[in-house]
């Protein structure tokens, strides 16, 4: 009879286990994923590009005398294309780790394969962000309550109720901002209502502050290029020459082709498993009214 209770390295590398645990952890450590609209919709569809519409405003209504037919608009919209990536990482297993019963070499192989996946989406992500085409140049000075007020502006704001925004800010321009009169600490003045973003510290001209070390200098490096982001659904600018993308788009969107694949390999000579893991994606803007890219003084 076989031996029972013996443990074989294919117990402990199984490629569905690992799949099914990066893809349960990977949405947590997407830095952006809170903002993001994750759209699915060519999962298991051929092609690997996505036509983003962006629909024109028809205008406003015209006066129609009694009789009169009323006039005929055309519904002109435009397209933006995106091409699905593939993003990956590899590990090696030596079989010395795996069968030591020391720590845990599959875990630690997990943790640090969706962190690898992650971290690559979050970049993706922001630079998305940062080809908004609303832009605020406050690089003569540092950031401040005065500069993100005037980029904030330019999303031409004008409906009822307060529109949630989130400014991304690096982890070196937190000092100035904490001793900015106008910035409001979370930690002595609580943030209600909606989900709060991991690394948020405050909120300033009616933005909430997150902290990321993602957000970065610009080629020249003299300016925080700081992403000043609309999250909520509804539209903040109804103005048909600033507005591209419907009412409802999220500024931002993770098109998804396939979910995390991880697939292991042996090397005979070296008596090492080899796991890969890798995801096809893409970042996209897909709601460019929402979005201003604000550079500050670095």
């Amino acid at each position: 009879m076989p031996a029972t209770g013996i443990t074989k390295l294919a117990d402990l590398v199984n490629p569905e286990v690992m799949a099914d645990m990066i893809s349960a952890t990977l949405p947590k450590k997407i830095k952006f994923s809170p903002i993001a609209k994750i759209d699915t919709t060519l999962v298991g569809r051929p092609g690997d590009t996505i036509t983003i519409p962006k629909f024109a405003y028809i205008g406003d209504a015209t006066d129609v005398a009694e009789g009169e037919d009323i006039p005929l608009t055309k519904l002109a919209h435009t397209t933006a294309q995106v091409t699905i990536k593939k993003a990956g990482k590899r590990v090696e297993l030596t079989d010395e780790a795996l069968l030591s019963g020391y720590g845990d070499p599959m875990g630690e192989a997990v943790k640090q394969l969706s962190m690898a996946i992650a971290s690559k989406i979050d970049e993706d992500c922001y630079t998305a962000l940062c080809g908004a085409t609303l832009k605020f140049d406050g690089s003569a000075g540092v950031i401040a309550y005065r500069g993100i007020v005037d980029a904030v502006d330019l999303l031409a704001d004008e409906s009822d109720a307060a529109i949630n925004k989130y400014i991304f800010v690096n982890p070196a321009q937190i000092t100035t901002l904490r001793k900015d009169a106008d910035f409001l600490d979370l930690n002595k003045y609580p943030i209600t209502g909606g989900v709060i973003m991991t690394g948020t510290i405050g909120t300033v001209a009616g933005c909430r502050v997150v902290v990321s070390k993602r957000v970065a200098k610009n080629k020249e490096g003299t300016a925080w290029l700081n992403p000043v982001v609309v999250v909520d659904t509804a539209d903040p600018n109804e103005d048909p020459a600033a507005d591209s993308g419907e009412n409802t788009d999220n500024a931002l969107t993770i098109y998804m082709k396939r979910s995390v694949q991880v697939e292991t390999d042996r090397d005979i000579i070296k008596k090492l498993t080899v796991a890969t893991a890798d995801e096809h994606y893409v970042a996209a803007l897909s709601n460019a009214s929402k979005v201003v890219l604000a550079t500050f003084k670095a």
